[in-house]
């Protein structure tokens, strides 16, 4: 590595529910730079809870993340000349991105609605432990729990 590492840049909160990790939902969504877009995604997606399922948005939001963020995952390893997948612990940061990460691609795959309808959906099935994004949580549980006999290599 050359240089000094990059800094961590300090991210304004959002400014309807002045929420950290809602800005950080939408600079994941955002294509192309096209955040306004976004936005209506994702705040869309937050009154659609809200008309719905009558419960707080955000606490809708906070739990889906919660419930979609892994707790151990595989990192893949070169030890003599074999690789191994060695279950390792997830940090902090990187558990929510992950949640985020897979969320988002959940209610992207689903088809024939438009995304905010998507979104929220997937929001839903996260909150209450099920849908796509669960079920990759649980995957990758799985994978490292399977893989535990190599966890000395770590």
């Amino acid at each position: 590595m050359r240089g000094k590492r990059a800094p961590k840049r300090k991210i304004q909160p959002d400014f309807k529910y002045n929420s950290i990790i809602i800005t950080k939902f939408i600079n994941q969504i955002m294509r192309r730079g096209k955040k306004s877009t976004a936005e209506r995604v994702v705040y869309g997606a937050l009154e659609l809870i809200k008309e719905k399922s009558k419960k707080d948005p955000l606490d809708v939001f906070d739990q889906a993340i919660k419930n979609a963020s892994p707790v151990v995952e595989v990192k893949a390893r070169r030890v003599g000349g074999a690789n191994y997948q060695i279950p390792v612990e997830v940090k902090g940061e990187r558990r929510t991105a992950l949640a985020m990460r897979w969320i988002i691609k959940a209610a992207r795959d689903r088809k024939g609605k438009p995304m905010h309808e998507k979104l929220a959906q997937e929001l839903n099935d996260a909150a209450n432990q099920q849908g796509t994004a669960i079920k990759k949580k649980e995957d990758v549980h799985r994978m490292a729990e399977s893989n535990r006999a190599f966890a000395h290599f770590a």
